[in-house]
C-alpha cells in the first residue's frame, strides 16, 4: 500500500506542478477577470455618457427628481452653461430644464440625440406626479376629497412555484454541470491516456514491475490523477467564491448580483449538493477507461489517440442527455440514471428538476462506486500484460491478448 501512495503522490505531483496545470486552473478566473473589468469600464465610461443634467430655479422641484432618478442625474452639474460644456466633450448625454409655476410644471430637454426611452418614461412619471400634487394645491380640496382622490389601483402577481425563474436556473445548472463534466473529461482522459501510453516500449516499466506490483502501480496512478482532478475541483470552488467577494465590491456588478440573488442561489444550490459527487464520480470512471485505452496502444507514438474511446463514449452521453433538458421523467432518462457512463450526465439532470427521490440517488450513486472499484480491480490484475505488449498487432488482438493476461 505504501509504494501505491508513493506512484499516487509522484503522478500528482507531476501534474500539479507542470504549467498546463496552472494554466489550465487559472486560465478561467483570467478571463472572468478580464470580462468583469472589461464590463465595469464600459460599464462606467458609458454610464457617465449616458447620464444627464438637472437644472432648475426651484432646488426643491431638482432635489426630489435627482432622489428619484439618482443613477441617471449627473448631480454636480447646476448650470446649464456647466451642462453645455459637459454636452460638448460627451460626457453628458444632454440636459433637463426644470421650471413651474402657480399652474403648470414642465420640462424642455437639451441633446444632440433622441432622449432614452426609459429616461423619457421616468420624466414623464415625474412631472405627472408634480403636476397632479399642483392641481390638488390649486383645487383646494377637502381632506375627504384628497382622500379620495389618493386612491390608488391594486395589482398582484400569482407566480407558480416552479415556474419564471425557477426554470431559468435549472437550465442554467443543467449546462453548466454538462459541459464541466464534460470538459473537465476530455482533459484528464487525454492527459491519463498519453502519459500512461507514453510508457509503452519503455525498459523503466519492467524495472517498475520487478520491484512492485502491476496492481499497486495502477491504483497509484488513477489514485494521483484523482487527486488531480479534485485538487482543480477544490481550486473551483475556492476561486469562485473569492471572484463573487470581488465583484461584490464593485457598485454596478453587486447591483447586477442583488437583483439575481434568488437565481444564483438556486443555480449555486444546484451545483454544491450531491451532483458535484456525481460530476467527481463520472470524470473518474472515463479516466479510468482512458488509462485502459492508453495501456492498449501500439507504441509511444499512438499516445494521442489512447484518449479517443472515452472520448467518444462520453460525447454520446452528452448528446444524448439534451433531448432530456426538459423531459427528465422520461423512461429512457430513468434507466440511464442509473447505468455508468451515463449516470453522472442524467441523475443530476433528474435531481435539478426534483424528478429523483433520495432512494433512487442512493442507489445511481452506489451503482457508480461499485462499478470504479470494479473496473479498477479488473484492469490492475491485467494492466502488466496490457503495458508490456510492444509488438504493432491490430487492436483487438492486442486486446485479446490483454485479458488473457494473468
Amino acid at each position: 500500500m505504501n509504494k501505491t501512495w508513493i506512484v499516487a503522490a509522484e503522478t500528482y505531483l507531476r501534474q500539479v506542478k507542470s504549467w498546463s496545470f496552472v494554466i489550465l486552473v487559472l486560465s478561467p478566473f483570467f478571463l472572468l477577470g478580464i470580462s468583469l473589468g472589461v464590463g465595469y469600464m464600459s460599464a462606467s465610461t458609458g454610464s457617465n455618457q449616458q447620464r444627464i443634467a438637472v437644472i432648475s430655479d426651484r432646488p426643491a422641484l431638482r432635489k426630489q427628481f435627482i432622489k428619484q432618478n439618482k443613477d441617471d442625474i449627473d448631480a454636480k452639474v447646476q448650470t446649464v452653461s456647466a451642462a453645455k460644456k459637459k454636452s460638448a466633450k460627451n460626457k453628458l448625454a444632454g440636459y433637463l430644464v426644470l421650471s413651474t409655476n402657480q399652474q403648470r410644471v414642465s420640462a424642455v430637454y437639451h441633446s444632440d440625440d433622441s432622449i432614452d426611452s426609459s429616461l423619457k418614461i421616468q420624466i414623464t412619471s415625474f412631472l405627472g406626479k408634480s403636476q397632479q400634487m399642483l392641481n390638488v394645491q390649486n383645487a383646494k380640496l377637502s381632506s375627504k376629497q384628497l382622500t379620495s382622490l389618493s386612491q390608488q389601483p391594486v395589482f398582484q402577481q400569482k407566480i407558480k412555484k416552479q415556474s419564471g425563474g425557477s426554470n431559468i436556473a435549472k437550465i442554467a445548472s443543467f449546462w453548466i454541470i454538462v459541459v464541466m463534466i464534460y470538459m473537465i473529461m476530455v482533459t484528464y482522459s487525454s492527459v491519463t491516456a498519453q502519459e500512461i501510453a507514453s510508457e509503452k516500449g519503455t525498459k523503466i516499466m519492467e524495472i517498475i514491475f520487478s520491484s512492485t506490483t502491476a496492481t499497486c502501480y495502477f491504483f497509484g496512478k488513477i489514485i494521483g490523477v484523482m487527486m488531480v482532478i479534485l485538487t482543480q475541483i477544490v481550486v473551483y470552488l475556492v476561486g469562485g467564491f473569492a471572484f463573487l467577494e470581488a465583484a461584490m465590491q464593485l457598485d454596478k456588478i453587486k447591483d447586477l448580483i442583488n437583483q439575481n440573488a434568488s437565481l444564483l442561489k438556486s443555480i449555486v444550490g444546484n451545483l454544491l449538493n450531491v451532483n458535484l459527487l456525481f460530476m467527481f464520480l463520472g470524470v473518474v470512471i472515463y479516466t479510468i477507461v482512458s488509462a485502459f485505452s492508453g495501456a492498449l496502444v501500439a507504441k509511444a507514438e499512438d499516445a494521442p489517440k489512447a484518449a479517443q474511446p472515452a472520448i467518444y463514449l462520453s460525447m454520446i452521453a452528452f448528446f444524448l442527455t439534451i433531448p432530456f433538458e426538459s423531459n427528465s421523467e422520461a423512461l429512457v432518462a430513468k434507466i440511464l440514471s442509473y447505468v455508468p457512463f451515463f449516470s453522472s450526465y442524467f441523475m443530476p439532470l433528474r435531481i435539478i428538476n426534483g424528478n429523483a427521490s433520495a432512494l433512487e440517488i442512493s442507489i445511481s450513486l452506489l451503482v457508480l462506486i461499485v462499478s470504479i472499484g470494479l473496473l479498477m480491480t479488473y484492469i490492475s490484475r491485467i494492466y502488466e500484460g496490457l503495458i508490456l505488449q510492444t509488438d504493432d498487432t491490430s487492436f483487438f488482438r492486442r486486446l485479446r491478448r490483454g485479458l488473457s493476461y494473468k
